[in-house]
């Protein structure tokens, strides 16, 4: 089993502009991760794709919440089809490190971190998460997971509060036929390659990976579009302009300047309040 050193996790992140774990992965911290949490899924992914990322976003997802916005650091693991000799070498590793392979990832998950398990799709004989292990995954302070594979006991975690989980399915069988490979290295969702420290933003739509580096423009650029929504749909309510004028085109002097006015006003109010 490989569990990526502190280095290896720097190497693979050398764009990180934030401080670091002790693992090694980038610490977005805590106030931008709140302030993403209002970041719509379109904007983020605007955001992305200017910057050449065009495969961050995974859909397709079993959401155990769809009410819940989910936002966190990718804590990675990736699990392989078992075979005897890979098996006894895992176990093993366990041992000596007093771990459970099983749960191996669990034991790393921590304050705002969401794991994100590289299941190969596996149902049957292949679930990653339980209700105890959900349990202890909210009691750590995890954000949640995101598992391409199987799920087992869907309505116990579902009655877990403060996380939320997407998978693929359920399965009321253990994940007896696979072996956890890696731990804290790249792997793959579907079409997204996924780098330890990520942010991951899941929601109705699906789940958007963010590299570290570009999460202070993510949050920028989407606090700058959702303002001026807010102006759009007022205008909109009261008539006082057409849509084809307000949305989705240029705008004029006039609407320009109901804009500046209009945010000006705003500002007071936010201050005075």
């Amino acid at each position: 089993m490989r569990f990526s050193a502190r280095q290896d996790v720097i190497s693979l992140t050398p764009l990180n502009p934030f401080d670091r774990f002790e693992d090694g992965r980038p610490k977005v911290p805590d106030e931008l991760l709140e302030r993403m949490k209002l970041v719509g899924m379109e904007e983020a992914w605007a955001v992305l794709q200017e910057h050449g990322y065009y495969y961050q976003f995974e859909g397709n997802w079993v959401n155990l919440h769809p009410d819940r916005i989910m936002i966190g650091r990718a804590l990675t693991a990736t699990m392989v089809p078992t075979r005897p000799d890979l098996h006894d070498v895992v176990i093993a590793q366990g041992k000596r490190e007093r771990r459970l392979p099983g749960s191996w990832w669990l034991n790393a998950v921590g304050k705002n971190d969401v794991a994100v398990i590289d299941g190969f799709g596996k149902l049957q004989w292949g679930t990653a998460l339980g209700d105890v292990m959900a349990t202890a995954v909210a009691s750590q302070g995890g954000a949640g997971l995101v598992i391409d594979g199987g799920i087992r006991d869907p309505q116990g975690i579902y009655d877990v509060p403060d996380i939320n989980v997407f998978c693929r399915g359920f399965d009321p069988t253990t994940g007896r036929d696979v072996i956890l490979a890696s731990l804290n290295g790249l792997t793959r969702m579907g079409q997204v390659t996924v780098l330890p420290g990520d942010i991951v933003m899941g929601n109705r739509e699906g789940v958007l990976f963010i590299p570290p580096h570009l999460v202070e423009e993510v949050i920028t650029i989407g606090e700058k579009i959702r303002t001026r929504e807010v102006f759009e749909r007022q205008m909109i309510r009261e008539l006082k302009y057409p849509i084809y004028q307000v949305h989705g085109a240029e705008w004029g002097d006039e609407l320009k300047a109901d804009f500046e006015k209009w945010c000006k006003q705003r500002r007071s109010r936010k201050r005075a309040s």
